[in-house]
């Protein structure tokens, strides 16, 4: 696995999207109930995609605050909000919730969000040298 230097942008957005993850995260877990009612959507979805974010702000963090880190570490980033983002969107198109106009407004707009931070940190990555 070849190592990048992150560069200052690709370092930034990254640790935006670990500090968003966590505060999305806290939120969907801490509120599920109250949200539901707001949103439309379950509230086992909520807190299990808040819970679920922890973790992976964690590693978001980890990737940004290192030095050097193989390039792949970034990729699965990069890769994982891709699959967040297309996720997000397809579940409104399921049966499986039946969310309030503000509940589809916030899957939407999460989804950009985190479609935003993955073609940040792939413009980040093509920015950063690969070390020899």
């Amino acid at each position: 696995m070849q190592p990048t230097t992150l560069s200052a942008f690709l370092r930034r957005v990254l640790l935006i999207d670990a500090a968003t993850s966590i505060a999305c995260g806290l939120l969907l877990a801490g509120a599920a109930g109250p949200l539901t009612d707001l949103l439309g959507l379950p509230a086992a979805l909520l807190r299990g995609a808040g819970l679920g974010l922890l973790p992976i702000a964690a590693f978001i963090l980890f990737v940004a605050t290192r030095a050097a880190v193989p390039r792949l570490l970034v990729w699965l980033v990069i890769a994982g909000n891709v699959i967040w983002a297309i996720d997000s969107l397809a579940l409104l198109a399921t049966p499986w919730v039946a969310p309030t106009l503000l509940g589809s407004a916030f899957v939407i707009g999460q989804a950009a969000i985190v479609a935003i931070l993955a073609r940040a940190e792939h413009l980040g990555l093509r920015g950063s040298p690969a070390l020899a």
